[in-house]
């Protein structure tokens, strides 16, 4: 694998990883959040993303396409365990 790819790799692993332990936390610490808070957010995450017209740039769309990510992957997980109690 070249560097140039590994390094965006590392990068979007990182920030995933640190977005799921974020939002974990967040979870558990505040006993009024529920998914639809974190829905609205995710809604705003993709505005931004959509709002990019002179480019960001690697790291930064990197940063963002792991960070929805990371919102739909625990929105997903959230409707499931629902769904499952």
């Amino acid at each position: 694998m070249s560097s140039s790819v590994e390094w965006r790799d590392v990068k979007y692993n990182e920030v995933f990883e640190q977005e799921l332990r974020g939002l974990e936390r967040r979870r558990k610490a505040d006993p009024l959040c529920q998914v639809e808070d974190i829905e609205r957010v995710l809604q705003n995450l993709y505005i931004m993303d959509g709002a990019d017209w002179y480019g960001r740039g690697d790291v930064q769309d990197i940063t963002m396409a792991a960070t929805i990510a990371a919102y739909e992957h625990v929105i997903a997980q959230w409707k499931m365990e629902k769904i499952c109690s």
